[in-house]
């Protein structure tokens, strides 16, 4: 489907030959002497790698559907994770190339949102935070919750964050799935 570049708006996926590019930010400039156009700032979703491109105004570009469907993580098949669609209820094997960072925070039967282009997983949508228990830190430390010193933490799905002194192994914790930093004990 063609759209203008005058109809640009971050967020909207686009097929170029580059590959297919998420639009991250653009400006229409209107210079004193000749034609508009618009500058913009896009992101590869194959490899994530940021270009700038400048185009006319009104110039068409084609724009690529990206379906999102809500997902729950079933299991692990050898290298494979096995998600299962929440709609129709297909199963479907995922590489872990092809979720890349989302590895580190899903658990069985945890729902992640999968941003599909016909049959390629193009991007994994994960809730904001999610709950995971500590394998294995440093025993905590009582009475210290006032000098803000970090340690390490294992996490169940091999995860390693920065957690406070008091903080023990079992404990439940919230992880930020953004940023990958400890929130709170849950």
């Amino acid at each position: 489907m063609a759209i203008s570049t005058n109809d640009l708006k971050n967020g909207i996926t686009l097929n170029l030959p580059e590959g297919l590019c998420s639009v991250i930010e653009f400006q229409h400039v209107k210079p004193g002497k000749g034609g508009a156009f618009v500058r913009t700032k896009l992101r590869n979703l194959r490899t994530g790698a940021v270009i700038e491109r400048t185009y006319r105004a009104d110039e068409k570009l084609e724009q690529a559907i990206i379906d999102k469907r809500e997902m729950q993580f079933l299991y692990r098949d050898g290298a494979d994770y096995v998600f299962m669609d929440q709609v129709t209820y297909d199963q479907m094997n995922v590489t872990e190339k092809s979720l890349g960072e989302a590895t580190k925070y899903l658990l069985e039967t945890a729902s992640a949102v999968m941003q599909m282009y016909g049959t390629e997983i193009v991007g994994v949508d994960l809730p904001a935070a999610v709950e995971l228990t500590i394998t294995e830190t440093e025993p905590g430390i009582q009475g210290d919750r006032v000098s803000g010193a970090k340690k390490p933490a294992t996490l169940e799905t091999g995860l390693v964050v920065q957690v406070p002194l008091f903080v023990n192994p079992g404990d439940v914790i919230k992880v930020d799935t953004r940023s990958g930093e400890y929130l709170t004990r849950a």
